[in-house]
């Protein structure tokens, strides 16, 4: 099983690209992870910001492959400890198929994103800016890789 991880959004700042990085290295001999930044759409005063999103979205779709599970990042979405995500993650496994983590824009999702979501995530009540978003979903996959390993990085 592989994961990726499909963000709109570019250039995150150093901090937030050398965090991900470690932990996608962590990751990678249990869960290899790809990170995808997608274009945002233009926004503006004179920019329609529906538009925008469902020109973001449609980059968004066009980046998953065919058979992905798709698991939107949204805050209306199912909240897990990281023992309920290392559950999750086992039964991702038993499905045979790889992930994709998705990363909104500015105003969150477009229609057809959540439509083509197999499920939701929330992080927590929390507003994080989307770049941090990154950080933490990062470290929160290699927290349920660890647990479902028997690391003993998790000592929760």
């Amino acid at each position: 099983m592989k994961a990726r991880i499909v963000a709109v959004g570019e250039r995150a700042p150093a901090w937030v690209a050398e965090g991900v990085g470690e932990y996608r290295k962590r990751l990678s001999h249990w869960l290899p992870t790809d990170l995808i930044e997608v274009a945002p759409g233009l926004r503006g005063r004179q920019q329609d910001t529906a538009r925008a999103m469902d020109d973001e979205g449609a980059r968004v779709i066009a980046a998953l492959p065919r058979q992905v599970h798709v698991v939107l990042l949204d805050n209306e979405g199912e909240m897990h400890d990281s023992i309920a995500l290392a559950r999750r993650m086992e039964r991702w496994r038993g499905q045979g198929r790889d992930l994709a983590f998705l990363i909104g824009g500015p105003e969150g999702h477009a229609p057809a994103v959540r439509a083509r979501a197999d499920e939701s995530w929330s992080l927590g009540p929390l507003t994080l800016p989307h770049m941090l978003v990154r950080l933490v979903l990062a470290e929160q996959l290699y927290r349920a890789a660890a647990l479902l390993a028997n690391h003993p990085y998790h000592r929760g």
